[in-house]
């Protein structure tokens, strides 16, 4: 579920999980899609998809259906940006976090937090000025291009 990168060494996927689930709920809106279905088309375990689907349920932009298996998207996807998405699935509003604990008593040290917080606020705001500008509609059009 994550790739190497972040301060952490991790960088979350769930966003690209979350964003092919809505590309499949809306290409076959009516569809059964389980987990186990869903889960399929991603790779991943069944309980991974159950995970992402929870945090998209949770912030309003599917459904889910008793009795029959599946999802409903809450609204169209030209009506659902990757920021919406974004937002939904990650557990942090920061792209690039600082380290906790520099020694104050270096000269870098003493200053890299306040150095980078403005550089790093700056790139949080472009990614999600472009994750705003794009739409679940606009990567289903470029999958659907790729696949004819």
């Amino acid at each position: 579920m994550t790739t190497a990168g972040s301060p952490t060494g991790k960088l979350s996927t769930r966003t690209a999980m979350a964003v092919h689930i809505l590309t499949l709920v809306g290409v076959s809106p009516g569809a059964a899609h389980s987990s186990e279905w869903l889960a399929g088309s991603l790779g991943v375990h069944p309980v991974v998809v159950r995970q992402v689907t929870s945090r998209l349920r949770g912030a309003g932009l599917v459904e889910t259906r008793r009795g029959k298996a599946g999802l409903r998207l809450t609204r169209p996807i030209q009506a659902i940006t990757l920021l919406d998405v974004y937002r939904a699935v990650e557990d942090e509003d920061a792209l690039l976090g600082l380290h906790a604990r520099p020694n104050p008593s270096c000269p870098v040290g003493s200053g890299i937090q306040a150095a980078l917080e403005g550089v790093f606020e700056d790139a949080q705001a472009a990614f999600e000025r472009s994750l705003a500008a794009r739409t679940v509609a606009d990567v289903t059009a470029r999958v659907l291009s790729r696949a004819g």
